[in-house]
């Protein structure tokens, strides 16, 4: 099924609103495994001091555009051949723990991948005041449709150095992790349901690659943030290998100075698999 450029870049798509409180914040923070670190209750319990939002999750409110390119002019795509392949985030302005928001995404780009074409989404999220709160580009794969004569885009740059980690941190995820990140917005089966994972290939369902994303998201806003999410800039990755629930994520980080965090995922029961590469943190210098 062909991809039309000249129909689909640039192409906008219908606005999305999100409305929350800080019940949903609280089920963000636990979906990706707040409460195990340090000052976990400043995100997952609204008493004194106050509760706090999580920087990742700013990906939540535009999720649903991901879902809105199968209605994009000039892409008829197999929703079956798509995988989430690229994120990056922004956060422009601390959010409150409740409010509406509203995002606006369009088909920024699209790169032939040669098997593979990548459609790059930005949504940009604003506030009840028209203010911008977060800015995301969500990079999907879809796999065979490739080949196009399109640009084959950037390097996806943010290698990981050749020298031991700055610092690591270890993170256990509960075999029930999935079911409960789900809640946030993301109810693929891939991440609920057995037989629909065994006819994806694998042997069970897979953890949402943004829950292994806000896992890693938390391991450098503890370290290098002091886990205030005011320091915490952006973040950029790449999903590589899926992880499982239940597995133990590690992220390894390396202090490139300037405020630049770069960082890798693997798991610790499977240390050769990298599951996050080419991926960046930007923080307060």
């Amino acid at each position: 099924m062909p991809i039309d450029l000249e129909k689909a870049v640039g192409a906008e798509m219908p606005a999305l609103t999100y409305e929350y409180d800080q019940n949903k914040v609280i089920l963000y923070a636990l979906g990706v495994g707040s409460g195990y670190d340090p000052d976990g209750l400043k995100f997952t319990y609204e008493n004194p001091p106050g509760l706090t939002v999580l920087p990742s999750f700013g990906v939540v409110p535009p999720f649903p555009a991901l879902m809105s390119i199968f209605g994009v002019p000039g892409l008829e795509i197999n929703p079956v051949m798509i995988l989430h392949g690229e994120q990056y985030l922004e956060i422009r302005k601390q959010p409150g723990t409740s409010g509406k928001l509203t995002t606006k995404p369009l088909v920024a780009r699209i790169f032939d991948k040669g098997k593979g074409a990548l459609i790059e989404l930005e949504c940009e999220t604003v506030d009840e005041s028209g203010d911008v709160v977060y800015f995301n580009v969500f990079g999907t794969f879809v796999r065979g449709e490739g080949g196009f004569g399109g640009e084959k885009g950037p390097a996806p740059g943010n290698e990981a150095p050749d020298r031991p980690p700055d610092k690591t941190v270890e993170m256990p995820t509960v075999p029930w992790q999935a079911l409960l990140y789900r809640l946030s917005g993301d109810i693929n089966p891939l991440h609920a349901d057995p037989n629909f994972a065994a006819m994806a290939g694998y042997d069970r369902p897979i953890l949402h690659g943004l829950c292994t994303f806000g896992h890693a998201c938390r391991a450098v806003l503890q370290e290098y943030c002091e886990n205030d999410p005011a320091k915490f800039k952006s973040v950029k990755v790449r999903f590589s290998r899926p992880v499982f629930p239940g597995e133990t994520i590690v992220t390894e980080m390396w202090d490139e100075g300037g405020g630049k965090v770069l960082f890798q995922v693997r798991t610790k029961e499977r240390p050769e698999e990298i599951s996050i590469t080419n991926a960046m943190v930007q923080v307060e210098a």
